[in-house]
């Protein structure tokens, strides 16, 4: 059974009836967080509406005025996931997101003007492909494409495009099918007529997917590029139509900004960003360095220092308490000052980050009082890390309870104050 969307693929509204509407429930992906939405699945006489299907994703649209979210073919049938039920029997008219479809069909159509030429002139032959929210993938059987074979495909399927070749979509019996025409083969549950995509003397194939009707509607079809796939095949990447366009939008939209914080024409960008980055690394490395010997001047400043702070007794050992915090910095930094602090006499509590915000800690001492110090500092600072040797360190999520930790320690360091102090 063939769709009115199959039928007309540029359709935008449609009148037709509600069949069926049943409880269901819908599991999608939200910003990364997996969540199951209530609804009910519907049924309609039929639908301009495209099931998923053919590496095409569905159509969006409305019943009404309830919104389509999900389309899904169950046999012969489409089935529209929706929020609200809708009444059995009842005429309703359908609308279709138009600019999510007419992408869809660039890209579709214009896999297959890629697919056939790939095949036609260099004998790859495509395995797979993606129909992704931006750019669209083919996968080819071959491990490698040169970049004069990129050139020469993307300049003939932009000639066909040229060509105004046209694009038909006729229905046919299975014999002539299995025939005469390419295909990966049919689904089990496929009954009646074969569908066939028709790009007039370049390629016919069996495809359950909207497309258009005339190559000239593609408009531009881009090669950006290829990447290494999977057990020796090439990846091609591509955009057509309206994709090509909204691709050199935002391309000259990031050119200028880059004229505005570069100072220079956009020929000479690749030339200064490298000029920048290799002075960034170069400052970084004398950044490191002044960091380290600074480190090394707080350990010894405090080691230094008459006035080091109360002596306290830890398992029949006197130890001094040393407690530094500083915006800039990292692990090795903590590390150096920790490194030239003799940590068995001298229990030390570093951070380095913002006030408030996340950071990195370090507690150093005596192998048994950080051990029994180190899970509550973790606690308080809500961050993840771990300890031995006498070290424990780790990331803060805040270090707004930084002042705690160290009111902790002191009130710890407090009550195992030596009597000669």
């Amino acid at each position: 059974m063939a769709f009115q969307c199959q039928r007309d693929c540029y359709m935008k509204e449609f009148v037709t009836s509600v069949v069926s509407c049943c409880p269901a429930e819908l599991k999608q992906e939200v910003n990364g967080k997996k969540e199951t939405l209530k609804g009910f699945n519907v049924q309609l006489q039929d639908t301009i509406l495209f099931p998923e299907g053919g590496g095409q994703p569905d159509d969006h649209g409305l019943i009404g005025d309830v919104p389509v979210l999900r389309v899904t073919r169950q046999g012969a049938e489409a089935v529209h996931f929706v929020r609200s039920p809708l009444e059995v029997g009842q005429e309703v008219q359908v609308k279709l997101d138009w600019e999510r479809r007419f992408d869809h069909m660039q890209q579709h159509s214009g896999q297959h003007l890629i697919t056939a030429l790939a095949d036609a002139m260099c004998g790859y032959k495509t395995t797979s492909w993606e129909l992704g929210r931006q750019r669209s993938t083919i996968e080819l059987d071959t491990p490698c494409v040169k970049p004069s074979q990129l050139q020469a495909l993307e300049e003939a399927v932009n000639e066909k495009i040229r060509a105004h070749v046209p694009f038909p979509i006729v229905y046919v019996e299975r014999p002539v099918f299995v025939n005469q025409v390419r295909s990966r083969g049919l689904p089990d549950d496929h009954a009646g007529p074969i569908r066939i995509i028709d790009i007039e003397g370049i390629d016919a194939n069996m495809c359950c997917g909207t497309h258009i009707s005339n190559l000239s509607h593609l408009q531009v079809i881009k090669l950006l590029g290829t990447e290494k796939g999977k057990k020796n095949k090439t990846n091609l990447i591509f955009l057509a139509g309206n994709r090509v366009l909204k691709y050199a939008e935002k391309s000259y939209s990031t050119e200028r900004s880059l004229v505005s914080l570069l100072k220079t024409g956009p020929d000479d960008h690749v030339e200064a960003v490298d000029k920048l980055q290799k002075s960034v690394k170069l400052l970084q490395k004398t950044n490191l360095s002044l960091l380290r010997d600074m480190a090394v001047l707080i350990a010894q400043s405090f080691k230094n220092d008459p006035q080091r702070g109360k002596v306290f007794n830890f398992e029949h050992k006197k130890c001094v308490s040393f407690s530094f915090c500083r915006k800039e910095g990292d692990n090795e930094f903590m590390n150096i000052i920790a490194n030239e602090i003799n940590t068995e006499e001298t229990l030390v509590f570093l951070t380095v980050g913002e006030e408030k915000g996340p950071g990195l800690f370090l507690l150093a001492g005596p192998s048994g009082l950080v051990a029994q110090l180190g899970p509550r500092v973790l606690e308080m600072l809500q961050g993840k890390g771990a300890g031995k040797n006498g070290r424990f360190q780790g990331k803060a999520n805040s270090l707004a309870q930084r002042e705690e930790v160290q009111a902790f320690l002191q009130e710890y360091c407090k009550h195992h104050t030596s009597e000669e102090e």
